[in-house]
């Protein structure tokens, strides 16, 4: 008998839609599993996540506590310890670039690690004081060889100095206060804003912010494609900050550029742009741009100051 499909054609057909069907349920079979690795991905990425937070915050806890011991063990405690900016900050600058011993009584030190690298044998000069100092690392020191004076800084720009005996203490105003003309800008995932200061005083402002997605915790496949989302619009908001921040240090004929905001988020722009910061900071300065900026000038110009 005849094949009537054969005798119409039809079976070639027949026996496409089968590989069809069967690439079909293929490529299907493919993408779920694609789906469940992503979704897993996505999983595994969020139990990172909270367990990284979890370290850190037992880490902090555990600083926390040795600290108190350390204070208990020690009872040591420093003499003064604030935040200060502006004239009490300039105050305070004044004295000590006044302050005169005889030839190599003044130490100024950059101590960023640790006190390995000082030539000095600092527990001498302060004896148990020296703790206070070690806990006050990364800073800038100043002590007088008759410990009469001993005060650590953490100013905004923080210099690298080799440890330097002299008369007097190696200070440049610029390292703690606003001074000439210069260019800050603050960047975080979903917002910028720059200004051009003389002596402190902003003379000029630009500023905007980006749709970024904010948080999503569902977690699976959906939260993949969200934080896929939400990279991109972070890579594109951050590359208009990279062609808006060049363009207006350019423009600004400045001395100096300090770029503020999220630590990660600086980075990234730094290591992808041709501006070259003289000092970044971390600041937590939230609302419209232009208020932001402002809250982020008046922290970054803030100086840790420890007198030990």
């Amino acid at each position: 008998m005849f094949d009537v499909d054969e005798l119409l054609g039809r079976a070639s057909l027949k026996e496409r839609i089968d590989e069809l069907e069967a690439e079909n349920e293929r490529l299907q079979a493919q993408y779920e599993a694609e789906s469940e690795r992503r979704a897993d991905a996505a999983t595994a990425r969020q139990d990172a996540e909270r367990e990284l937070n979890r370290l850190e915050d037992r880490i902090a806890q555990l600083e926390g506590e040795l600290e108190r011991v350390r204070e208990d063990e020690t009872d040591l405690e420093y003499r003064r310890r604030e935040r200060v900016r502006g004239a009490e900050l300039d105050g305070i600058v004044d004295r000590l670039t006044s302050f005169r011993t005889g030839p190599e009584g003044a130490l100024t030190t950059t101590v960023d690690a640790g006190l390995d690298d000082i030539d000095t044998d600092l527990e001498a000069v302060l004896g148990d004081r020296i703790a206070l100092l070690e806990d006050a690392t990364p800073c800038l020191c100043c002590l007088d060889d008759a410990s009469l004076l001993a005060i650590t800084l953490d100013p905004p720009v923080r210099p690298d100095l080799e440890e330097s005996w002299d008369d007097r203490f190696r200070l440049e105003r610029e390292w703690f206060l606003p001074t000439g003309r210069y260019v800050l800008a603050l960047v975080r995932a979903d917002l910028f804003a720059v200004g051009r200061y003389d002596d402190g005083d902003r003379t000029d402002y630009r500023g905007f912010e980006s749709d970024v997605k904010g948080s999503h915790s569902k977690g699976g496949f959906s939260q993949a494609r969200f934080e896929r989302i939400r990279d991109e619009q972070i890579d594109d908001h951050l590359e208009r900050c990279r062609e808006t921040l060049e363009a207006y240090v350019d423009d600004a004929a400045a001395d100096r550029l300090y770029l503020v905001g999220q630590r990660g988020v600086l980075e990234t722009l730094v290591a992808e742009s041709t501006v070259d910061p003289v000092a970044t900071g971390a600041v937590d300065a939230t609302g419209e741009p232009k208020s932001a900026l402002e809250d982020a000038h008046r922290s970054f110009w803030t100086t840790d100051v420890r007198v030990l």
